[in-house]
């Protein structure tokens, strides 16, 4: 059993998954990138790493639970346990939530509930906030809604550009999604109760 990362863009959280999950010997290692954007730098970076990558493209389906299926059936195939959602830019649907009750994390670029959605860190940065920061949270329906697992602040100084300041955020992110993952797969962290309908 093991752990499949869904990324649509540059990857540097799939690469510090996978350098921490090897580094410290997770019992279950990132042996899946599913990618939604064809040429995403994360690809090169999972050919670079040795994990098996594969793309499917939404628009070459009919609809999401066409879409989903497909990838469902491939993380079947392959084992996984545990989903982690870096940087992926769609909604998770029904077809893989109620494959996966509450084995699919998502990391977002504030501290949730503020700044759902896109361009969290630009919306933090121009609201403007002292503070915001990162958050991993389990996957429901919702966008950005599930239940919260861990979050790390980031303040915001005022001499912070908008560059600087997003660099201060990926630097967060690198430190609590993995943190928050190895936490999850060892147990450490409870999962919720199963919802009724699942």
């Amino acid at each position: 059993m093991s752990i499949a990362v869904f990324a649509s863009g540059s990857g540097s959280n799939f690469e510090e998954l996978v350098h921490r999950s090897r580094e410290e010997n997770w019992p279950e290692q990132v042996t899946l990138l599913v990618c939604d954007k064809p040429g995403a730098g994360v690809l090169e970076r999972a050919d670079r790493l040795g994990v098996p990558a594969r793309v499917f493209e939404p628009k070459s389906y009919p609809d999401k639970a066409a879409y989903e299926r497909d990838v469902l059936a491939l993380l079947t195939e392959r084992g996984i346990r545990w989903v982690v959602l870096a940087g992926y830019m769609r909604l998770v649907g029904p077809t893989l939530l109620k494959a996966y009750p509450w084995r699919i994390i998502n990391l977002h670029p504030s501290l949730l509930p503020a700044f759902k959605g896109k361009q969290a860190i630009e919306q933090a940065f121009h609201h403007p906030v002292k503070i915001s920061g990162v958050t991993v949270h389990f996957v429901d329906e919702g966008l950005d809604t599930g239940p919260i697992i861990d979050q790390l602040p980031v303040r915001i100084e005022p001499a912070d550009t908008l560059e600087r300041f997003a660099e201060k955020i990926h630097r967060a992110e690198h430190e609590l999604l993995p943190r928050t993952v190895r936490r999850l797969i060892t147990g450490e962290i409870p999962l919720p109760d199963q919802p009724a309908d699942l």
